[in-house]
């Protein structure tokens, strides 16, 4: 066992987290609009926008990272565009992992923000409207500050799920070392050659990370809702 752990390579984590950092930044950034906007309007297209977003959720990763890497390959007007103008290549490199991300974990960040923003109670918005304050100052300084442990379970639950990417990650990224072969794909190359030894120790180590992650939201959560009832009580 001392000679496995000696062995053992720490940089698919570090990619795995680096992913993870930069994927939860930019869906916030993306989802916090979006999901207040839905929260909000009785738009026509709000079950379209939803349904999209959603997406995610149902189709298998095989399906959505097809058409991700179908669409950042350089035989894509898009994939075409970056390469030939900026010199970017979108796939099989840790941009096209970032991208591939977003796409896969968009639905973890926003359905639980625009939960949060609808269990706001409608007078509160609309107080903060009378009073001369714009949708951005109502988002910023009233409805954000009332749905911490929604806007928690959106920041973590997000993060855990792209660590533990692996279809998505591994037909857009590959498994190039030290660029895109993040833990999830270790594992599986482990399982590949039966190397179960390494494949353990990498798994259990996945596991603990995500069941400490998932305690650590639950914990959070009660206690707000334990401040909450003893504020209200």
């Amino acid at each position: 066992m001392i000679e496995i752990l000696k062995t053992l390579e720490f940089t698919p984590f570090l990619i795995s987290f680096k992913l993870a950092f930069i994927t939860t930044v930019i869906l916030f950034c993306i989802s916090l609009p979006l999901a207040w906007y839905l929260s909000q309007t009785q738009s026509k297209i709000k079950p379209i926008l939803e349904a999209i977003t959603a997406l995610p959720l149902v189709l298998p990763p095989s399906v959505l990272g097809f058409y991700i890497l179908w669409a950042l390959s350089f035989n894509s007007p898009i994939g075409a565009f970056f390469d030939e103008v900026f010199g970017i290549k979108l796939v099989f490199n840790f941009t096209g992992l970032v991208i591939a991300s977003c796409f896969y974990s968009l639905p973890f960040m926003v359905q639980p923000l625009q939960s949060g923003f609808q269990s706001i109670h409608k007078n509160m918005l609309e107080a903060s409207y009378i009073s001369g304050k714009s949708k951005f100052q109502t988002l910023f300084k009233v409805a954000l500050p009332n749905i911490k442990p929604a806007l928690m379970t959106a920041i973590i639950v997000t993060f855990a799920h792209t660590v533990g990417e692996f279809g998505v990650v591994l037909m857009v990224g590959g498994s190039i070392p030290e660029q895109t072969k993040v833990a999830s794909v270790a594992i599986y190359e482990f399982v590949e050659v039966m190397d179960y030894a390494h494949a353990h120790i990498y798994s259990g180590i996945m596991l603990i990370l995500s069941f400490l992650t998932l305690l650590g939201v639950y914990i959070f959560n009660r206690s707000q809702n334990s401040k909450f009832t003893g504020i209200h009580s």
